[in-house]
């Protein structure tokens, strides 16, 4: 399992399971000073029909009628504003109170997550789980560098690619873990060779520089923003950069920005087995109806390591000539844990592994690497890795994680030798990251409304009251969800969005400390 098998956003690994753009105006431009100090000339995007995403924004249909597309140029790099530039891919829907400019209040930008999900593919799929923000706003989303059409980070081909996710990450021997390094090495290498160029520019900081070009080019003064996962951070970085630029905002599925990539992924082991946990202790609830062998939690998580351990002994049938190996059955889990609605297809997926097909786990796996039926690649892999490994400084050693492999199994007994393994997710590759945590300070931005789900698997809880207290007194107002699955709003929680739309469409915002239960209370209860 690679570094980013587990990090990438509910939104985009659906999106894969299941554009060309119009250029930008020549004119029209106006001349705005940016926070480096460098002049910035900034061009309307010239909207147009939108075509098919291409492969690896994950494919799919030509949008509807109500979805236009743009390009926007922005700097390839920031230290040089003048230089050569890169094309942000950009997507939206008008306002449906658009000609009511009494009611419009601006375009409202989305990022669902990763890295590397691409906005081109995430918003218009989950365009109905947010229609009444479309009311008042312009529902936006973008590639963010490195992602589906914005210079896209490209590595291995698809063949390679399934030989990459199909060996073994997890290795328990010697000539194993040769065999892991060698193979790990190959893909950095082919990162560097097909995308070198762009790796150094696809951090963080320079998203969010980007976040604010788009800004001004739409318009508007500030930023009104709703981010998802990593979009979380994503924004987080950009209220560091911009303080005075931001608008209203939603954090929601909240990345803690306190723990470095260890950090992380032990919070992450900790949660998905907390989720794992939940989603047996339900199937145990349900009693006859629930197919899975075990009369407690337990013991379906028993069967679910006796499953693992089996398949790294002897992979069963899956697709076609592929193999379901240990590997994708843990990524397969994982997929089917970032929504509550897919624990059906996990009891399904799991008692079909058990009895010895593998086809419905290596689809859900499949889902999570961003590849499609037809064995084509979305570059979300890609992305990822080239994304947080620009970011994040970590660079660990054989001896540090082997050392490091107790706690995390540990945390979790189904994911925690995966999760461990993947600390060493940028080692050897080839640009240096700038931080050991991203500075989400904001001092004088706008309220910030940060949502932690209690069940979150990706996303722990406990990361929403980190991003609040990082952003600082008067930014963060954390709202807690007593819910499953990653995120709060796309749950459809009454009480959730009621908090959320109220903010982004009326300005009010939730009492610090507000708690909604999942399915059961239909308004926000202020904290006592």
């Amino acid at each position: 399992m690679p570094t980013h098998a587990l990090r990438v956003a509910a939104a985009g690994a659906a999106a894969a399971a299941l554009l060309a753009t119009s250029a930008c105006s020549d004119g029209g431009g106006e001349k705005k000073r940016g926070k480096d100090g460098a002049a910035q000339d900034i061009k309307k995007p010239e909207w147009g029909e939108c075509e098919a995403p291409t492969p690896a924004e994950g494919g799919g249909q030509v949008p509807g009628k109500d979805w236009q597309c743009a390009v926007l140029d922005v700097p390839l790099d920031y230290a040089e504003p003048e230089g050569e530039t890169i094309p942000l891919a950009l997507i939206r829907a008008k306002a449906r109170s658009a000609d009511k400019a009494d009611k419009r209040i601006g375009s409202l930008v989305f990022n669902f997550g990763g890295p590397g999900g691409s906005g081109i593919t995430s918003l218009p799929g989950a365009a109905k789980e947010y229609a009444a923000l479309r009311e008042r706003y312009d529902l936006v989303s973008f590639d963010p560098r490195g992602v589906g059409r914005s210079a896209p980070v490209l590595c291995e081909d698809d063949k390679q690619l399934d030989a990459y996710y199909a060996s073994d990450s997890s290795p328990s021997t010697p000539e194993e873990e040769k065999q892991f390094l060698a193979t790990s090495k190959k893909y950095k290498d082919a990162c560097e060779t097909k995308s070198g160029k762009v790796l150094p520019h696809v951090g963080t900081e320079n998203a969010a520089r980007d976040l604010d070009r788009l800004r001004q080019a739409l318009g508007d003064e500030k930023l009104y923003y709703f981010g998802i996962s990593y979009g979380t951070e994503l924004g987080g970085v950009y209220a560091h950069l911009f303080p005075k630029n931001v608008g209203r905002a939603v954090f929601d599925a909240v990345v803690d920005p306190t723990k470095n990539s260890e950090q992380g992924a032990l919070g992450q082991a900790k949660g998905f087995q907390l989720a794992l946990g939940n989603f047996a202790q339900d199937c145990v609830n349900r009693g006859d109806s629930c197919v899975l062998q075990g009369s407690t939690a337990k013991e379906i998580e028993a069967n679910i390591i006796k499953l693992q351990k089996q398949l790294a002994a002897k992979p069963i049938p899956g697709s076609g000539d592929r193999l379901l190996t240990e590997d994708a059955a843990t990524n397969g889990i994982a997929f089917a844990l970032y929504s509550k609605e897919a624990w059906p297809l996990l009891e399904q997926g799991l008692d079909e592994a058990e009895g010895g097909q593998g086809q419905l786990l290596l689809a859900m796996s499949d889902a999570l690497n961003g590849r499609d039926p037809k064995g084509t690649y979305s570059n979300i892999g890609s992305a990822n890795t080239a994304i947080n490994c620009a970011d994040s400084k970590d660079r660990y050693t054989l001896a540090q994680t082997k050392a490091k492999l107790p706690e995390f199994r540990a945390a979790s007994p189904v994911f925690g030798d995966f999760l461990g393994w993947a600390m060493m997710g940028c080692t050897d590759w080839p640009v240096a990251g700038v931080w050991n945590t991203p500075d989400v300070s904001a001092p004088g931005s706008a309220p910030i409304l940060v949502i932690g789900n209690t069940g979150d698997p990706a996303t722990p809880y406990e990361g929403a009251r980190k991003m609040a207290e990082r952003l600082g007194p008067g930014v963060g107002v954390e709202l807690t969800f007593k819910g499953e699955g990653h995120g709060a709003y796309n749950s459809g929680d009454p009480c959730v969005q009621q908090a959320v739309n109220s903010y982004l469409l009326d300005g009010k915002v939730p009492g610090a400390g507000t708690v909604c239960t999942a399915s059961k209370s239909p308004a926000p209860t202020s904290p006592v």
